[in-house]
């Protein structure tokens, strides 16, 4: 169960947060709770989950481990401050910052080097979806952003599918319509992977979840987790959401 709060909250808002969210979560010891906070608040974050179950992630990640690349934190930065999760490839980088599959790959790559987890994103724009292209997309950003990786390095990774037209949007993807996009993506680990392989990876859903829906959607077999936007950003929503 993962939040990722984009661009939102100081450290002292985190600290504030982690204060409220963590009694409500501290019976909930059978799913992993993940937040990924900006990279400023990610010491805050830290802190306040300390003596938790709660894990910390970035939201991005470094190609290279050091170097002549301005604005961009490593993986061995990351892993400092105790985080020990990252988001790779969401979809509003690939919007908004030009991010393309080649890119996730080293990113991906960095992350795992660096003792990090990542929380590999993918999913279909909205154009995609209306021309019947959702199946060629995700068969695309597997083969060249997770497919080339070692089956060792792949036992590692997760994999969260997020529809861009579903996101920030209110309209959450049907349960039919996650079912199928899921189950492409294991296809696709079952063939480039194994049988043990595609059935150990944990595959997350987000777009527009919320305390309303996301009981149903964690009723789905095939859907292994929540990757949660704006309803994270509120203690009381995301342990609702948390405990669905």
């Amino acid at each position: 169960m993962a939040g990722n709060w984009k661009m939102n909250k100081t450290s002292s808002e985190t600290s504030e947060y982690f204060a409220e969210f963590r009694p409500l979560v501290a019976d909930t010891e059978d799913r992993e709770i993940v937040i990924c906070p900006p990279f400023t608040a990610l010491d805050a974050a830290v802190k306040g989950a300390l003596g938790t179950r709660i894990a910390i992630g970035a939201q991005n990640v470094a190609r290279a481990k050091a170097g002549a690349y301005t604005s961009e934190v490593s993986g061995s930065m990351l892993r400092a401050t105790g985080a020990t999760y990252t988001l790779v490839g969401h979809s509003e980088c690939r919007k908004h910052f030009g991010e393309t599959d080649e890119v996730v790959l080293p990113r991906t790559i960095a992350a795992l080097e660096s003792d990090l987890t990542p929380i590999i994103c993918v999913g279909e724009s909205p154009e995609d979806r209306a021309s019947g292209q959702t199946e060629m997309v995700l068969t695309r950003q597997f083969a060249k952003g997770i497919g080339p990786l070692t089956p060792a390095q792949f036992g590692r990774v997760v994999i969260a599918y997020e529809p861009v037209w579903a996101i920030g949007t209110g309209k959450t993807a049907t349960p039919e319509v996650i079912t199928e996009a899921h189950r492409i993506i294991r296809r696709e680990a079952r063939s480039r992977f194994g049988d043990e392989a595609a059935e150990a990876l944990r595959i997350l859903y987000g777009g527009s979840v919320n305390p309303g829906n996301a009981k149903t959607l964690m009723a789905q077999p095939e859907i292994d987790g929540l990757l949660v936007g704006n309803a994270s950003l509120d203690p009381q929503s995301f342990a609702a959401i948390v405990k669905a």
